[in-house]
């Protein structure tokens, strides 16, 4: 169980030190939220921008389909060709779009509150190029698609076993060596992958490519997705004041009662889990978790119990 020590820890330094802005303080460059009568607006034009795309990710296609019947089928489906491509293809699609992104992006808000570092997330760190090599060994063997999630995961978990040992387990896990070594990680995983796709057959390369470059098109198996989210999310939430204390520094962190070595295994579990299921489902598919969280915490501020729902 986590101590939290009431809320003094927010008049000390985002980097561990005195006198320093709080990750709340307005004063913090990196993390400066919106004055608050702005945030209301700001967040109706972003929910209003979400159904925009929502509408127009399920109106355009191979066939266009107006706004107005899109909504009305969305209300009163009905049998009629537009239905079927609305309820069975684009809105299944659009909402695993959605789904995808809310899992890179909660990996993404966990590996920068682990690493303290604002280009952190699961690509740079090497996971996903784990996951992503396990899946073309996967495609190779011609292994079972029910197995390919075990795979992603196996090899999400062994890159990360690696990066722990790289950056010696015995002495805790230290931000500049997790960060180069998982850059070196990320980097034979791409030397890796290239050579699978040198050794592939001629018939199986364009369907890796396409997986590689990142494929919506298995809406079909939206539940483990949706599942993996709502498990992962309801995890992170239940760490989100152990996680706005890691920003102050370890030595604070674990002065107001955090066990801090535990906690960040923790968070690499999650967000080793929640990137294989990504990978598994899309592909390797970048920039969502390293942006996403910036953009939030520009409106809700670095309290990780608003981040974190906000984000995904």
């Amino acid at each position: 169980m986590f101590f939290y020590g009431g809320r003094g820890y927010q008049s000390m330094g985002y980097n561990g030190q005195p006198d320093c802005p709080s990750p709340e303080s307005p004063s913090h460059g990196l993390i400066q939220r919106l004055p608050y009568m702005k945030q209301p607006l700001l967040i109706l034009l972003v929910i209003l921008g979400i159904a925009s795309i929502l509408l127009l990710s399920i109106s355009y296609g191979s066939v266009s389909i107006p706004f107005a019947t899109i909504i009305d089928l969305l209300f009163n489906p009905d049998e009629t060709g537009w239905s079927r491509i609305v309820w069975e293809l684009r809105l299944p699609r659009a909402l695993f779009a959605f789904i995808i992104g809310g899992l890179l992006a909660l990996a993404g808000v966990l590996m920068q509150a682990l690493l303290r570092n604002p280009l952190a997330d699961p690509y740079i760190l090497g996971t996903s190029g784990g996951a992503a090599a396990a899946m073309l060994i996967a495609f190779l063997l011609a292994i079972p698609v029910q197995l390919h999630p075990f795979m992603a995961l196996a090899g999400a978990t062994f890159s990360t076993l690696i990066l722990l040992f790289f950056t010696g387990l015995r002495q805790g896990l230290q931000q500049q060596q997790l960060l180069l070594s998982g850059i070196i990680l990320t980097t034979g995983w791409g030397a890796l992958i290239t050579f699978l796709l040198t050794a592939a057959p001629t018939a199986r390369i364009p369907g890796m490519l396409f997986w590689l470059i990142g494929d919506l098109g298995e809406s079909a198996s939206l539940l483990l997705p949706a599942a993996t989210l709502a498990v992962g999310l309801v995890a992170a939430l239940l760490l989100a004041k152990p996680l706005d204390m890691l920003l102050l520094g370890d030595l604070q962190a674990a002065s107001l009662g955090v066990s801090v070595r535990s906690l960040r295994f923790v968070l690499l579990g999650v967000a080793v889990t929640v990137t294989a299921i990504a990978v598994t489902a899309a592909g390797p598919i970048g920039f969502v978790g390293l942006v996403t969280p910036h953009l939030v915490r520009f409106v809700t501020g670095a309290s990780h119990r608003r981040l974190i729902p906000a984000s995904v």
